[in-house]
């Protein structure tokens, strides 16, 4: 058993597959999980700070920074339930959350941290509300999956293309690089 396998087993959660049903990296969904997590914490936090913002006639910044303590919350739920245990029904909300598509998840964390931003436009804000926007980047990265190899993004470009060894189909095109055909471009 590898040390990835062995902190993957450890960090399971009770009645997950062992098995991963995607091809998106190990590392790549702790980066999630983490950055948001943490993120949530830090946003938190940066929202309590916004809401003191009342002293001094902001209400936009109140409304700004209670919207981004909910915001980072409900992230908190989704990905640390085991932050919230206080709260019924968090459990169910998170295996819910992961049995969604990856794409659900990004396009949910990213709308729900552009209206503080909108609302009051300060340090705290866009810091606080950015670590939300950057879990939902991570969890757009992770639904868009692994690049293709070469020979499979050779062969959605060209049947021709896909035929030779090289990639280059025995042409010598606008397509070709200096790396591949160096008798394409001789400086003078």
């Amino acid at each position: 058993m590898s040390f990835s396998e062995k902190i993957a087993t450890l960090m399971a959660r009770p009645g997950q597959d062992p098995v991963s049903k995607d091809d998106v990296p190990w590392w790549m969904k702790y980066l999630g999980r983490g950055v948001g997590t943490v993120g949530s914490f830090i946003a938190i936090l940066l929202g309590v700070w916004n809401c003191v913002a009342i002293l001094v006639g902001s209400a936009t910044a109140l409304i700004a920074g209670m919207w981004q303590i909910l915001a980072a919350f409900g992230v908190l739920c989704c990905e640390a339930p085991c932050c919230c245990m206080f709260v019924d029904h968090v459990q169910r909300l998170s295996e819910w959350v992961d049995k969604r598509p990856y794409w659900n998840r990004a396009l949910g964390y990213v709308i729900i941290s552009i209206p503080p931003i909108i609302l009051s436009p300060g340090l705290a804000t866009i810091f606080g509300s950015g670590l939300i926007f950057t879990t939902g980047v991570i969890y757009g990265m992770m639904a868009l999956g692994r690049k293709a190899s070469r020979q499979d993004m050779a062969a959605a470009a060209s049947p021709q293309l896909a035929t030779s060894p090289t990639g280059l189909g025995g042409q010598s095109d606008h397509h070709t690089t200096l790396m591949e055909d160096p008798d394409v471009w001789r400086p003078t």
